[in-house]
């Protein structure tokens, strides 16, 4: 079994902001991780991404002033794989404020960002030694939907580049949208696509979104109404069509709860969510077919507040981030099942809120 860092990004957004980047060795035939402790000191680095070759990581500093910036920040680092340490390599005022998500294109040559705050989501091309250079491209959507205390604006929480990096697709909270941009890799730059949008239920607020192995279909979490919108994607025009809405919540829960973190499983078969409030992973079956999910159960995390959560590149293993109650919980998927087993592996990190694998031994 191959054996893989495993970054963990931090933040607290209700007292004195977090200041390190975590990072733990992690043996997928054993199942077990090992400290490296913080591997990098900066503010509140909430989202992490990894460029393609693994050379280069870059977070988002989630803060409404970050050094000399009128807003939050993104920064980059070089990453040792022998030791797991993260060398500062620069950052970037990342175009507003609180900064939510981050990604790397698939050449490994931009960086985007989304800053729920603002309402911008910005390019940054990324120079040879993995520096960012000044922004080619800033978009910005005016409007606003039907929670007036969370939808008042454009709130970008999360972007992402289509797997085939033709386009750029944002959930858009404020909005209740997801916005597709035409991405020209060759200059860095955005135009909004024909149609520009595809829309989820109103008050829904779209959070992350998932693609399916075989890219034919999207899948965004909505963070509002506990909820996942299901969409088939035409990879060529880059549109989105609606298919199906399902709540992520068992039918016995009468409580409150956000949706926050969304993956499909590499086969294709499940899709899992993460639940703040009721605490648990919710399993869905998915009809390779027409690309409906159908709730199978939800697992309790055991923590508080699952922020994030990532499935392992062999697909053996998910950790659990909950940011409330300042750990990570590792579970063994079952492949044919879905089905999730507690390990009893549990990592004790302070408001953890993303995690990133990166391979470093194949045996």
């Amino acid at each position: 079994m191959p054996e893989f860092l495993v970054f963990v990004g931090t933040a607290i957004y209700t007292g004195p902001p977090s200041k390190n980047i975590f990072a733990y060795r992690f043996d997928a035939r054993t199942g077990k991780a090992v400290s490296l402790g913080a591997v990098a000191e900066s503010i509140n680095p909430g989202t992490l991404a990894i460029d393609p070759r693994g050379g280069f990581l870059y977070a988002t500093n989630e803060v409404g002033n970050f050094k000399n910036y009128p807003g939050g920040g993104v920064s980059a680092f070089a990453i040792d794989r022998a030791t797991g340490k993260l060398r500062f390599l620069n950052d970037r005022f990342s175009g507003g404020a609180n900064p939510a998500y981050v990604d790397v294109d698939a050449t490994g040559k931009y960086v985007v960002v989304a800053n729920y705050f603002g309402g911008k989501v910005v390019v940054f091309p990324v120079q040879s030694d993995g520096r960012l250079g000044p922004p080619t491209a800033s978009e910005r959507r005016d409007g606003s939907s039907v929670n007036k205390q969370r939808q008042e604006g454009p709130h970008p929480h999360s972007v992402y580049f289509a797997p085939d990096n033709s386009f750029v697709l944002t959930c858009d909270l404020g909005l209740d949208k997801i916005l597709v941009y035409r991405f020209e890799a060759s200059t860095g730059s955005l135009m909004p696509n024909d149609p520009p949008d595809a829309s989820v239920n109103p008050g829904a607020g779209p959070r992350h979104l998932a693609f399916a192995p075989n890219h034919k279909f999207v899948y965004a979490v909505n963070e509002l109404q506990s909820s996942v919108t299901a969409f088939s994607y035409d990879a060529t025009r880059g549109t989105l069509h609606w298919l199906q809405t399902i709540s992520t919540l068992p039918a016995s829960f009468h409580g409150d709860n956000t949706g926050a973190e969304i993956a499909v499983a590499s086969s294709g078969r499940f899709a899992y969510v993460s639940n703040r409030g009721v605490n648990s992973i919710a399993i869905f079956t998915v009809d390779g077919e027409n690309g409906e999910l159908k709730l199978l159960e939800n697992v309790p995390t055991t923590g508080k507040t699952p922020r994030s959560f990532a499935i392992d590149p062999t697909g053996r293993y998910m950790f659990v981030a909950n940011e409330d109650s300042d750990n990570i919980v590792v579970f063994q998927i079952d492949p044919q099942t879905s089905r999730l087993h507690a390990t009893g592996e549990v990592l004790n990190v302070k408001a953890p809120t993303c995690i990133k694998f990166l391979l470093v031994n194949r045996p």
